[in-house]
This record gives C-alpha cells, structure tokens and sequence, in this order.
C-alpha cells in the first residue's frame, strides 16, 4: 500500500469519470499506454482489479475493489488539492498573522501594519494580542512589538526613539527646552501606574524631578483636557501628540525636556525560523511606518 501515489488515483478518478482509458489520456494530458501503466502499479499495490475492462468501446466498469480505493483516494485527492491550495495561499501571503502589541503602537504603527496587509493580501487572518508589557514574550507570535529590549532567541529591528514631551499650560514655562529639575513638585496629570508610567516616572526621578501627581487617568486626550483645564501639566510620549491640536491649542504649551526621557521602539519575531511572507511584510510595512513618523516628529 506504500507504493500508492496520488497521480495513480487522480487516473482511476478520471478513468471512473470519463469511461474508457483513452479519453480519460486525453483529459489528463498523458499517453494512453501511460495512463494503463498507472492504473497497473495501483492495481499492484492494492492487490487487485480496479476496474473491470470490456474490451471494445464499451466503458469500463469499476470493480468492488475499485469502490473501496476510489472512495477514499476521492477523499486523498480532495485533501491533496486543499493541501496545494493552503500552500499556494501561504506563499501569496493568504495565512494567518499573530501580532503582539501595547497601546502606543496599536494607535500609530499598528493601524497601518494591519490595513496594509488586508488590502494587499485580502484573505489573510491578523490576529492581535495586548502583551503585558512588564514581561514580553514573544511565545507563539510571530511578531512582537516592544519598547524596549526582550531576552531570549529573538531576532529584531529597531523601528525609532520617541521622546517625551512636556505639556503644559501656556506661558507656564518659558519657550524653549525645559529642564527636567523644573519639574521637581510640579503638579502633574498621568497616567496610572502602569509599566510604562512607571519606568517614565523613574527617569524623572533619576533627572532631578519628582513632579507632585494631582490625577491620574488613562488616555492621552483625557490627560491633554485636563491640562487645558488647569489642573497641571503632563509628560506624554512625542506620538501620543501626533494627529491632536496640542501644538496648535494656544491654551498648550508643548516643551522638550533637557535631558528628555525617550524609549526605543522595536518590532521582534522568532530567531532562526522562516519568516510566514505576511511576516516579512509586516516588518517592512512597519519600518516604513515608523520612519514616516520619525520623519515628523
């Protein structure tokens, strides 16, 4: 039964289809002789007659045997082609995608990662995950965008360095780059403590400055209404301000800080595996994307 081959049993399909051997040669591109010494290697590695032959223009008739190994090899050939087909759509880029991201990238990058991949590859499957940020691993994903460097057999590229701005009620500091010990005690609007405020927090700290939080809140818009408000001012990361009217706003003032807090903004995948092509495409559609970025900010 090992010797069976697909190509033997896509001609007994066909010969079961069409009736006689020379059409079904003529349907599949082969030589009638070749097409016989097919049907002969099956019928040897199955232990017998698949098809009973008449003789004359009399079609040929599937014998008991032949039911059995048609029905299932129907089954093989249906499978094959699925097989081919999933092949075929996986090198066109038609897969499946899993992604790991965090907030700042899924607003900026990841937006353009995504609608990118859908128009130029419609049936692919993206599948997003929020990773913690306190211990990203990049597990099963195939893509892992981190602001900072992970441990483990990872392959990488660095996609920019975003600094943090400082935003403030107008006039409340002259203009120009704002030293970080100015902000010592400083009433202060943030986000809760969440990693990444955490780890901004610190590098305050480490600066000279350890701003006085009045309130904490989650989402940039919140904290950029509640400093237009007067309630105190709020370091926030560069892209957190692209596409807003922060710089606009005449009730704002947005600062850099002398030394500015900046976090680095990489994209990692799986060291040694070949990368899905929707893999591969992403990386280039996200470095493309951040050097955009890195080009307006």
């Amino acid at each position: 039964m090992a010797d069976i081959e697909l190509r033997h049993l896509r001609a007994m399909a066909v010969i079961a289809e069409e009736g006689t051997f020379g059409r079904a040669a003529a349907r599949l591109g082969y030589t009638q002789s070749s097409v016989s010494q097919q049907i002969a290697a099956l019928e040897r590695a199955v232990g017998g007659a698949v098809f009973d032959r008449p003789g004359g223009p009399k079609p040929v008739r599937v014998t008991p045997l032949g039911e059995v190994v048609l029905a299932h090899g129907r089954g093989l050939l249906t499978r094959a082609a699925a097989l081919a087909d999933a092949v075929d759509r996986f090198r066109a880029g038609h897969g499946r995608i899993d992604i790991g991201t965090f907030q700042g990238v899924t607003r900026l990058i990841l937006p353009a990662v995504v609608s990118r991949l859908l128009e130029e590859y419609p049936g692919c499957d993206i599948r997003l995950t929020e990773v913690a940020p306190e211990e990203p691993r990049l597990g099963d994903l195939d893509l892992l965008f981190h602001d900072g460097r992970i441990e483990g057999d990872v392959e990488h590229v660095k996609l920019l360095d975003e600094q943090y701005l400082l935003v403030a009620g107008a006039g409340a500091f002259p203009d120009g780059p704002v030293p970080v010990k100015l902000l010592d005690d400083v009433p202060m609007v943030a986000w809760p403590r969440t990693h990444h405020q955490k780890w901004l927090e610190r590098a305050l700290a480490q600066a000279g400055a350890r701003p006085r939080i009045v309130f904490r809140t989650t989402g940039h818009e919140a904290i950029l209404a509640m400093v237009r408000a007067g309630i105190g001012s709020a370091v926030l990361p560069q892209l957190a301000l692209h596409g807003t009217d922060a710089w606009s706003d005449g009730r704002l003032g947005v600062h850099q800080l002398r030394p500015s807090p900046t976090r680095e903004l990489y994209l990692y995948w799986p060291a040694r595996r070949t990368q899905p092509p929707l893999a591969a495409r992403a990386v280039d559609i996200a470095v493309e994307t951040a050097n955009e970025l890195a080009g307006r900010i």
